[in-house]
């Protein structure tokens, strides 16, 4: 198959070499990471020695000639990247990174470019002393392959939702064992569509099962209460990162992430001022500032700085074959509400994005075009009683509330001939596919399209929400729990795959659960309406 074609050898190959050195690190233990929130963020150790790398490495933005490595010390040391086409890393060069500190809890991002566009790029990170650079951490690998300029397959995963509802790092269930099934998977990127964390998420050490076993929680002190400090929500970030699945995951996959509710708390809008009495921040506005702030240090994005400046959407250029529409629905969002006014601007992306998507949409020559939302678009997901979260209401009429800002852009991908749209979102913890079609909808003025859902990665799974009939969504498959909040343990954790083969340009869209199997396969056609 095409994508097969110029590929070379696989990533777990690939690393083989680099996997006994990064084994060498010490990672964070249980006793060292509840130690870490009295220390100010650094694992618990003597600072003498040399500096460590211990919570892995990551990479974000990756194009055609660059890349953007993300790591994180244990004290105040300068970063330094160098890369090599082989693991052996004969001639390799050598990148001097920024000197990390306590004002990005010690993360650090280092930009690569002039690399060459559709190769495999071997890259390790050393933390140098700042009094003696002679005395360096142990390296820690990682690698990633840069976009092909020319037409290739592509091949990645989605999912979201970690960490929530209670269910965290339980060592007996094999950690965030998910991770390292979508690794094997080898996957050119992984798409997150939000909910990295739960910041709103306190977790106890132990939950006793419907059969009677006991779920074991991993526990940290920032997971014992609500985050609300800076310092909190960091600590929320780098609780995922105890993890040893999901560091292998980060040293082999880059990212593409989004943020959602909680990576500050549920159901969030921009102007909320809270009654929730766990709270003693009452002003969402603070909150959420704080949590941009470690998200922006925890991710390497290049639109986002450490100090939270610059915004999280953004587009992907994956080469001919694949462009990646990343949307934020939750920093420009209206408050939530009845969601029925005849009139509505705002919406749920604001009036400033949804003209940076429509622009960016028109321009865009890739074959196939993900637009990547953290909310499902024509699934009703309430916030309380009368409230709602998402674009649908459950009226199945004409466009009302949010829904119109989505009549809007929907109008402009028909009007504009925009072809090969294709909706990727998480948020409701079960996995779905849902087709859109005029012919079977209040509002008619758009193409037909697909939207698949996906995750949790590992939280609670939920009973599926109605769809909403104002776009005709008919949905073939959903795959999700009768009752609310089951465990990991129980199953239902599921991500979804993507294929574009790199000969015809199909598209093969898998719906994935945990432990591999396919639930369900959609196969799209470039340039084929209606299918």
């Amino acid at each position: 198959m095409g994508r097969e074609s110029g590929r070379g050898i696989g990533r777990r190959t690939v690393l083989q070499g680099s996997a006994a050195a990064s084994a060498a690190i010490a990672v964070p233990t249980v006793a060292s990471a509840a130690a870490s929130a009295a220390s100010g963020g650094a694992p618990a150790q003597a600072l003498s020695g040399r500096p460590s790398a211990q919570w892995g490495v990551q990479v974000g933005d990756v194009t055609a000639s660059s890349g953007l490595v993300w790591v994180r010390s244990d004290r105040p040391a300068r970063m330094i990247v160098e890369t090599s086409a082989t693991e052996s890393f004969a001639r390799a060069k050598r990148w001097h990174g920024p000197l990390v500190g306590p004002g990005t809890d010690f993360t650090g991002r280092t930009a690569l470019h002039g690399l060459p566009a559709g190769s495999q790029v071997h890259y390790r990170v050393l933390l140098a002393d700042p009094e003696d650079p002679r005395r360096t951490s142990e390296p820690v690998h990682g690698t990633f392959r840069t976009v092909p300029e020319r037409r290739k397959g592509v091949r990645f995963v989605w999912s979201g939702d970690l960490a929530g509802q209670g269910w965290g790092i339980n060592p007996d269930h094999g950690g965030y064992r998910i991770f390292e099934e979508m690794r094997r998977r080898e996957p050119d990127f992984f798409l997150c569509s939000g909910d990295n964390i739960y910041a709103d998420g306190p977790m106890t050490e132990s939950v006793k099962l419907p059969d009677g076993s006991t779920w074991r929680n991993l526990i940290t002190p920032e997971k014992t209460k609500v985050a609300e400090t800076l310092d909190e929500y960091r600590g929320n970030f780098r609780y995922n990162l105890l993890d040893p699945a999901l560091r292998r995951f980060h040293a082999e996959v880059p990212t593409i992430t989004q943020w959602d509710d909680h990576e500050v708390l549920n159901n969030w809008y921009p102007g909320e001022i809270l009654v929730d009495d766990r709270y003693t921040e009452k002003n969402v506005n603070v909150l959420a500032a704080r949590a941009r702030r470690a998200f922006a240090e925890y991710f390497p994005i290049s639109t986002l700085r450490p100090d939270a400046s610059g915004r999280v959407y953004r587009v992907q250029h994956q080469g001919p074959l694949l462009d990646v529409f990343v949307l934020d629905c939750r920093t420009y969002r209206d408050p939530n509400s009845p969601n029925r006014q005849p009139e509505d601007a705002q919406g749920i992306l604001g009036a400033e994005q949804l003209a940076w998507l429509k622009r960016e949409l028109s321009r865009s020559r890739a074959v196939w075009k993900v637009i990547a939302c953290d909310m499902p678009l024509g699934l009703v997901v309430p916030d309380g009683t009368t409230d709602f979260e998402a674009v649908a209401q459950g009226d199945p009429g004409a466009p009302l509330g949010r829904e119109l800002q989505m009549a809007d852009l929907l109008r402009h991908i028909k009007h504009q001939k925009i072809t090969g749209t294709v909706w990727l979102t998480a948020d409701v913890h079960y996995t779905s596919a849902q087709h859109y079609d005029p012919s079977r909808a209040a509002f008619k003025d758009f193409a037909p399209f697909w939207e698949f859902v996906s995750g949790p990665l590992n939280a609670g799974a939920f009973p599926a929400v109605k769809l909403d009939g104002t776009f005709g969504p008919e949905q073939p498959f959903v795959k999700a729990p009768t009752v609310a909040n089951v465990s990991p343990a129980e199953g239902f954790q599921f991500y979804g795959e993507v294929d574009i083969d790199g000969d015809s340009a199909e598209m093969t869209v898998r719906l994935r659960e945990d432990g591999g199997k396919v639930l369900f396969t959609k196969v799209l056609r470039p340039g084929l309406v209606g299918q």
